[in-house]
C-alpha cells in the first residue's frame, strides 16, 4: 500500500500499515436526508454525490487500493418510476462528470452487479469508463449497481455447476477460493471495513461472503452529511480494534 505523507499521517493520526486495504460503504439516508428538510428524494441523491466525492478523493490520498460503493441494489428497483429514472440519470450524469478526476487520480473504475436491468445509455457511459481506466494503477473504485449478494451467490454457484457439467471441475476441487473466483468481485480482496451510515444495523444482501469478517463501522450521519472528520473517526476506530479472524487474542 502506498505510504501516507507525513503531513497526512499527523492529520489522521495513523499509519499506512493501520489502515484497511478495502473499505465498502453502505450510502444510506439521503431519502431521509432530503424529507427532514422539506425536498424531493432525488435532491438527498444529488447531494449525497458529493459526500461520494469527498470519499474517493480521501481514499485516493490516503493510499486505500480499493472501495467498493454500494449505489443501487437489486432491491431498489420496487421504488417509484420517477425516482428511479432520475436515479439512472444521476448516475449517469455522474460517470460523465467525474470520467477526467478518475484519470487524473489514476482510478481504476469497475462496477458489480446485474447488469441487465440498467438503460442502454447508461451502460454505455459505464463502460466507456471502465474501458478508460482499465489501465491505471491507482485505487480501485468499483460501484454496485443492481447489486444483491444472494443474486450473486446464486450466480456463482451456477457457473461453477456448468463447469463440473463440461468437466472442468471436480466437484471435490470446489473450495473457498473457487467459489471467490466465481463472485463479482474475483480478484479484489475481501472488505476491511464496511461502513454504513443513517444508523441501521444490517448489512442489507450487501457482500454478504466478502464480509465475513469484515469491521463494520455504524454512523447516525446520513450519506449526504457523511464528511472528512467522518471518514477519519471511522478509520480511527477500525485502527483500534483487535482484529482475531476467530483465533484468541495474541
Amino acid at each position: 500500500m502506498p505510504a501516507i505523507s507525513e503531513q497526512d499521517g499527523e492529520s489522521l493520526g495513523l499509519e499506512s500499515r493501520q489502515l484497511p486495504r478495502h473499505i465498502a460503504i453502505i450510502m444510506d439516508g439521503n431519502g431521509r436526508w432530503a424529507s427532514r428538510r422539506g425536498f424531493p428524494r432525488i435532491e438527498g441523491h444529488r447531494q449525497g454525490v458529493n459526500s461520494v466525492r469527498t470519499v474517493v478523493e480521501e481514499s485516493t490520498r490516503l493510499g486505500i487500493e480499493q472501495l467498493t460503493l454500494y449505489c443501487l441494489s437489486s432491491e431498489n428497483w420496487k421504488r417509484p418510476a420517477l425516482e428511479l429514472n432520475l436515479l439512472m440519470q444521476l448516475l449517469k450524469k455522474f460517470v460523465i462528470g467525474e470520467r477526467e478526476e478518475i484519470m487524473r487520480q489514476n482510478i481504476r473504475f469497475t462496477t458489480i452487479g446485474r447488469r441487465t436491468d440498467l438503460p442502454q445509455d447508461v451502460l454505455i457511459e459505464v463502460d466507456k469508463t471502465i474501458n478508460e481506466s482499465q489501465e491505471n494503477s491507482g485505487m480501485q473504485l468499483c460501484l454496485a449497481l443492481n447489486y444483491g449478494s444472494r443474486s450473486e451467490i446464486v450466480d456463482a454457484v451456477q457457473s461453477i455447476v456448468s463447469e463440473v457439467e463440461q468437466g472442468n471441475l471436480k466437484k471435490e476441487e470446489i473450495t473457498e477460493e473457487v467459489i471467490s473466483a466465481h463472485l463479482y468481485t474475483a480478484g479484489m480482496v475481501d472488505p476491511d471495513l464496511v461502513i454504513r451510515t443513517a444508523g441501521e444495523m444490517r448489512v442489507s444482501n450487501f457482500l454478504l461472503w466478502q464480509i465475513s469478517y469484515a469491521e463494520l463501522w455504524v454512523t447516525e450521519t446520513y450519506w449526504p452529511d457523511f464528511a472528512v472528520s467522518d471518514f477519519w473517526q471511522a478509520l480511527r476506530d477500525f485502527a483500534a480494534r483487535d482484529r482475531r479472524f476467530g483465533g484468541l487474542k495474541g
